[in-house]
């Protein structure tokens, strides 16, 4: 025998959710004009609407994440390692391409990685010099409005799009810093690795000036007008080692600062 049941009487046995006027998104609470006509899971299963969210923030902020993951997962069982900074503008028949492919060639001999910007100029020397003498030659490229792309003496090569997270990897991951003539990025780099060392935001570790005709007058400055101002130290100036010999830069990337305790790869 069927059982008809009046509206009414179902009401009773059928309860329908009332609309919450708390909206839970994860930790985030929304109410009132807060509150969104979807949820998460319904805007990420969609296949339609604006593709303008890749472009926003938050998923900026998973991008770098992303770097970050990848350039730890790859580099953290690179060991001993030295980056090399210079000009991407130095020709290939130029004295300081010759000796940053001898830089290269030497610390590979030596069992130490070594580590650039993976572009042409300085940085092709110093990879070429590590990968034609059988070692770890890396190159941390970076998403420039001009194509750059890695150079063929890579042999373990990421691309970042971010700076802050490829500079992460530079101090992150070097013993030692070798920097050749260059222009406004090798400024940044060098400053930057001076920075951190001088306010022991990081482990100290030497940093070598390579071509003496090329770096001396900026030591000059440092010396007659930042350091006679008061603005940094004679300590402070003293981090900064020049040098033309190929020998004695690859021998101070060997030789730990006397302040310098063990690198934390952590």
């Amino acid at each position: 025998m069927a059982v008809v049941l009046t509206r009414a009487e179902a009401a009773t046995l059928v309860t329908v959710p009332k609309e919450s006027k708390t909206q839970n998104q994860g930790p985030v609470i929304r109410r009132r004009s807060d509150r969104q006509p979807t949820t998460t899971d319904q805007r990420l299963l969609t296949s339609r609407g604006s593709t303008d969210w890749v472009h926003t923030d938050p998923w900026r902020v998973l991008r770098i994440q992303a770097e970050f993951v990848e350039g730890f997962g790859t580099l953290a069982e690179l060991g001993p390692a030295v980056s090399v900074f210079g000009s991407a503008r130095t020709k290939r028949n130029h004295p300081m391409y010759v000796a940053a492919e001898a830089i290269g060639r030497r610390l590979a001999e030596e069992g130490v990685t070594v580590i650039t910007g993976g572009g042409p100029g300085i940085m092709e020397a110093a990879n070429k010099g590590a990968a034609k003498a059988n070692g770890t030659s890396v190159g941390l490229g970076i998403e420039l409005p001009f194509e750059q792309s890695l150079n063929k003496y890579v042999t373990l090569g990421i691309n970042f799009r971010y700076f802050f997270a490829r500079k992460t990897m530079f101090l992150k991951y070097s013993q030692g810093f070798v920097v050749m003539p260059g222009g406004f990025g090798t400024f940044d780099e060098l400053f930057e690795a001076v920075t951190l060392s001088q306010t022991r935001k990081v482990t100290q570790f030497p940093i070598v000036l390579f071509g003496s005709a090329y770096w001396m007058p900026m030591l000059s400055w440092l010396r007659e007008t930042v350091l006679a101002e008061g603005y940094v130290s004679d300590d402070d100036l003293d981090m900064l080692h020049v040098t033309d010999s190929v020998e004695e830069a690859v021998e101070a990337m060997l030789t730990p600062v006397p302040s310098m305790v063990a690198h934390d790869p952590n």
